[in-house]
């Protein structure tokens, strides 16, 4: 992954990190799972928001054609 998407990830997980339910224009809930995506261009991190710790865990990075696989 371009260190440039990376960070872009970074910064938007620590968002939803920070207001887990708040509104985020670039992250989906998955139909599949019970689990979220936050998108960056042709990257996609899943991740779940844990209620009980109050924390976000980010599962998987990866570009696009593989992530949900």
């Amino acid at each position: 992954m371009p260190k440039r998407e990376a960070g872009a990830i970074l910064r938007k997980l620590k968002a939803v990190a920070a207001e887990p339910f708040g509104d985020h224009p670039w992250a989906k809930r998955l139909k599949s799972e019970d689990c979220f995506r936050a998108r960056q261009g042709d990257w996609r991190a899943v991740y779940k928001v844990d209620t009980e710790y109050d924390a976000v865990i980010a599962e998987r990075a990866e570009h696009r054609r593989e992530v949900y696989r």
